[in-house]
């Protein structure tokens, strides 16, 4: 792979915010550093990425300012004719977008890798009930969790879970369309959105009040695994991380809990 195409992190929003900006000017210097011509696809004229400055090591080498959609992404991939294609550095919008080139088989066509994060991959993590089937594989513990692609069918989850209980939009970061609901008025006015903005939502049980702990784990092609940190919000769930603060390393767990 010599040229590279990489969709960038678009309008500053939830699902695509400033991380995006960070991590997809990261990979254009990490995908320079290796040798590569870099095109970056970015409407955000006010991003880092998307800085020209001579002087800056992220500087990619042809940046097109124009939507993430699968029909501009086709028109550069015509133009410049990458051999790669980074998917997972610009958000939403751009997970979105080559799920829907991946299923239409546009890379496949004009014979292009997709580097990092495979499509399925994003298709597993992002699909609600396949993700929920792929933790069942490993006997991971979650949460009685139903999927619904209809207001009908959510209420009839519901009344089986019980309220209240958390919904969460499919294809969705940073938890647009999600939320909790506390009885069915509220389920049936939630529910209306998330499917406005998404093909499907989740119907959970709430864990509201439970302690959260995150771990950052890098994992590459060979499955070498690093966990970079562990942290945990100051507020327990039912408290968006966006609304509280994070702290590292994680200050009220145990020895057992920590290795267990």
């Amino acid at each position: 792979v010599k040229k590279v195409l990489l969709l960038g992190s678009g309008g500053t929003s939830i699902g695509q915010a400033g991380e995006f900006d960070y991590s997809g000017g990261q990979a254009i210097k990490a995908l320079k550093e290796e040798g590569k011509e870099v095109v970056l696809m970015n409407p955000n004229i006010a991003s880092v990425q998307t800085n020209m400055d001579e002087k800056s090591a992220s500087k990619a080498d042809h940046v097109f300012f124009l939507p993430v959609t699968p029909d501009f992404v086709e028109e550069v991939i015509k133009k410049e004719k990458p051999d790669g294609i980074v998917v997972s550095m610009g958000g939403q919008t751009a997970l979105n977008c080559a799920v829907e080139m991946y299923l239409a088989g546009t890379f496949e066509k004009y014979g292009i890798q997709v580097l990092g994060t495979q499509i399925q991959a994003v298709i597993d993590t992002e699909d609600r009930q396949i993700f929920s089937d792929k933790l069942h594989e490993i006997d991971e513990k979650i949460a009685e969790s139903y999927t619904a692609d209809n207001l009908d069918d959510a209420i009839i989850a519901a009344n089986k879970i019980g309220y209240p209980l958390m919904i969460r939009s499919a294809f969705a970061l940073g938890g647009l369309g999600s939320g909790i609901c506390h009885d069915e008025d509220m389920l049936k006015e939630m529910g209306t959105k998330a499917l406005s903005v998404s093909p499907q939502i989740l119907v959970e049980r709430s864990m509201k009040g439970w302690k959260e702990v995150e771990y950052e784990v890098v994992r590459d092609s060979q499955d070498n695994c690093v966990t970079v940190c562990n942290m945990e919000n100051f507020d327990p769930l039912g408290i968006h991380t966006g609304d509280s603060i994070v702290m590292a390393p994680s200050q009220t767990l145990s020895n057992e809990e920590y290795r267990g």
